[in-house]
Parts: structure tokens; C-alpha cells; sequence
């Protein structure tokens, strides 16, 4: 009885944690709002609705100023220190002579210091509102947009989501940038049927790209409950080396009637020598004009510019690299030299520390008698890129 006691309360343990680790991690929204008499609350609602539908995404709606509204005194007044809190936000106005309302313009205005840190960056944004008659409703959802852009919030607009679905016999506010609600047009309730429907659509697309960016802001994503995998395993190749503190060289220009590098198919091919300034680094055979160190120097020079020549090919963006598939390393030897591979882990080393298990590579390595210009190593080097 014991053991199963015990069985039963490991299985219990485990099923609460994941339950504690799912809410901690559900995906929040802000549906921030101004209204003047309750038309952009009537939509948020919707917008509320359709967040939540899945059940993995919470939202609050909140006011940027009070209203004397009865519809909205219960809502919390917003700050603009809370806005980075959150994985989304829904901005709802009023539509005023093509612009966004006094209220919400003045709250945006003190957003100046989030700007200055970045701390809007990366969330995910997207706009509907309350259009009076119509008239004006693409250009204040446009300033809208403009605002959040400069924050460097991700837009996520509506498309032409759910139009085969509204009635069509009467004016409707769809637009591609966020759902209105023609709020003045007489005998027609507003929102109506249909607006109500897009809004909610609206919201429920908007939850899915939330919870899909909640993870990366963070630099982390969540794959299932209660396991997590840590993006900076990941991190840019270009960080890497600033960490790292290497510099890669001026790629190196062809001496003869060749390429710095060939691309066949994804595969860039590389032949590289120690080239350094435009001279050879420390020129001769080793065990007569230069040392074993001196040679494990040169590698390192002869992998740089094998690396900048890489760089090249990919645009500067070294990301794009999925894996170092060969790396071929011939020394300027004496006859009876044995120890070229101690010589070529430095090459192999470099390509490791940079692109990490990517990497890992098959390898050759031998001597020569001698090498063009009397470089001490030569590197050949193949790649796969994307």
C-alpha cells in the first residue's frame, strides 16, 4: 500500500507541477482602451471573446483616462509603466477628424521613455475602433499603426479575415488594418452582428501570434508544459564572435584566375592560406624557418580568412551557416613531421567555439614539401549553408 501511496502521490506531484508551470506561463493581453460612451468597449469585449476562445490566453481590459460612463466605471485606469508586462496588447479608440482620440494620443504621449529604452520592442500590437459614420476610419487606424511601428511593435492587421461571412447589405466596419464599428449610422445597432464577429476573429488571431512570440522576448520558448528550451544555445554567430573577441580579417583577394570561395548547390567550397595584411604570416617550413608555435598561429590566421571568405558568401550573416562539413588542413613539413593533427585542432577548435555542434566536422590532414608562396599551412574547407 505504501508503494502504491507513494506511486500516487509522485503521479499527483508531477500533474499539479505542470499545472502551476501552465499557468505561469499563459500568455497575457492587454485590450487597452478609450471610450466615450461605450461603442470601443462594446468591441473589445468581442476582441475579450475571441483572446480567450482557446482557453491559453488571458486578457484584462483597461482605460487609458476614467470615464464618467456607467458602462466603464468599474475599469482599471492603465499605466504606462505595466505596458512591457504583457505578451500583446489590443489598442482600441475612438475614431476623431481621421486620427485617434485625445485620450488615447495623450496616454501614447507619455510613452516617450519606453521608446528610449526599446521596451516596446517585439510585442505584438494590433488596433480596432469605433468610426462614428465611417468617414476617416482607414486613416486614423493608420496613425494608429504609425504610433505603435516607431515602437517597434509587431502589427498584426486582420486581413480580409471573416468578410465572406458579414452581412453585406448594410455598411460594415471591416477594414484589412482592424475591425471599426460605424457607430453614428442610424436605425442599425452598433456594433452590429457582424462587426462583433470580426472583432472576435480579430481577437483570436491575435492570441494565436501572442502566444506564439511569448517565449522569444524572453529568449526562451515554451514546447509543451513544463519543459523549456533555452534559445541562447542559439544565439547569433555575429554575438559569438564579440564575446569571443574575434575579428575576422578583410577577405582575401585572388591571386590568380580563381574565386575566393564556389558555391555548388548548398556547399561553399574554401582554399585559404596564411595570408595576414596582405603578406604571409611567419613564411618557411616547419623544423627549419619556423617553430610549431608559430605554425599553430598561422592556422589561426589561415581558419580567419577561411571564416571571412565564409562570411562573405553568406551576405554577412553567418547564421546562415548549418554546418562546417569538411575541413582539410596541409602543412609545409619536413619528411619525417608526424604531428599535423596537434597543428590543425586549432582550425577545428576555431570552427567549434563559432558554430558550436554545427561545427563538428570530418578532417584531413597531411604534409607537402612545399606550399604556394611559402605559406607554413594551406586550409581547404567545405560548408553547408542555407
Amino acid at each position: 500500500m505504501k508503494k502504491i501511496y507513494a506511486s500516487f502521490m509522485g503521479v499527483m506531484l508531477v500533474v499539479l507541477t505542470s499545472f502551476v508551470m501552465a499557468q505561469e506561463h499563459k500568455t497575457q493581453v492587454l485590450v487597452l482602451i478609450h471610450s466615450d460612451h461605450g461603442g470601443t468597449y462594446e468591441l473589445a469585449k468581442e476582441i475579450v471573446k475571441g483572446v480567450e476562445r482557446s482557453g491559453k490566453v488571458q486578457a484584462v481590459v483597461k482605460l487609458v483616462k476614467k470615464s464618467p460612463d456607467p458602462k466603464l466605471i468599474g475599469l482599471a485606469v492603465a499605466t504606462v509603466e505595466e505596458l512591457p508586462n504583457y505578451d500583446g496588447i489590443a489598442f482600441g479608440s475612438p475614431v476623431y477628424f481621421g486620427n485617434i482620440s485625445t485620450g488615447m494620443s495623450e496616454f501614447l504621449a507619455k510613452t516617450v521613455d519606453l521608446w528610449s529604452k526599446h521596451a516596446l520592442e517585439g510585442i505584438p500590437a494590433t488596433v480596432f475602433m469605433s468610426a462614428g459614420s465611417g468617414a476617416g476610419k482607414e486613416l486614423a487606424l493608420q496613425s494608429f499603426w504609425n504610433t505603435l511601428a516607431v515602437h517597434g511593435m509587431i502589427l498584426v492587421p486582420t486581413g480580409i479575415q471573416g468578410n465572406d461571412k458579414i452581412d453585406k447589405s448594410i455598411p460594415q466596419g471591416n477594414t484589412v488594418l482592424g475591425t471599426t464599428s460605424l457607430a453614428s449610422l442610424p436605425n442599425t445597432q452598433r456594433p452590429s452582428k457582424s462587426e462583433r464577429y470580426l472583432a472576435e476573429l480579430q481577437g483570436m488571431n491575435f492570441a494565436k501570434v501572442a502566444s506564439g512570440l511569448v517565449g522569444i522576448r524572453n529568449g526562451k520558448t515554451l514546447n509543451e508544459i513544463g519543459k523549456i528550451t533555452d534559445l541562447d544555445n542559439e544565439q547569433s554567430v555575429n554575438n559569438r564572435l564579440k564575446e569571443k573577441h574575434i575579428v575576422l580579417p578583410k577577405v582575401p583577394q585572388p591571386a590568380g584566375n580563381y574565386q575566393p570561395y564556389v558555391r555548388a548547390g548548398n556547399l561553399v567550397f574554401i582554399n585559404q592560406v596564411a595570408l595576414k595584411d596582405g603578406k604571409i604570416f611567419k613564411p618557411g617550413k616547419l623544423g627549419m624557418e619556423v617553430s610549431e608555435q608559430e605554425v599553430k598561429e598561422a592556422t589561426e590566421i589561415t581558419m580567419l580568412n577561411v571564416l571571412s571568405v565564409l562570411n562573405d558568401a553568406v551576405g554577412g550573416d553567418l547564421n546562415r551557416v548549418k554546418r562546417c562539413v569538411q575541413l582539410t588542413g596541409i602543412f609545409n613539413t619536413e619528411d619525417r613531421y608526424s604531428k599535423h593533427a596537434d597543428l590543425m585542432n586549432v582550425a577545428s577548435n576555431l570552427a567549434v567555439t563559432i558554430f558550436g555542434d554545427n561545427g563538428k566536422h570530418a578532417r584531413a590532414t597531411f604534409g607537402a614539401s612545399s606550399l604556394p608562396i611559402n605559406s607554413s599551412v594551406e586550409i581547404q574547407a567545405i560548408f553547408e549553408i542555407d
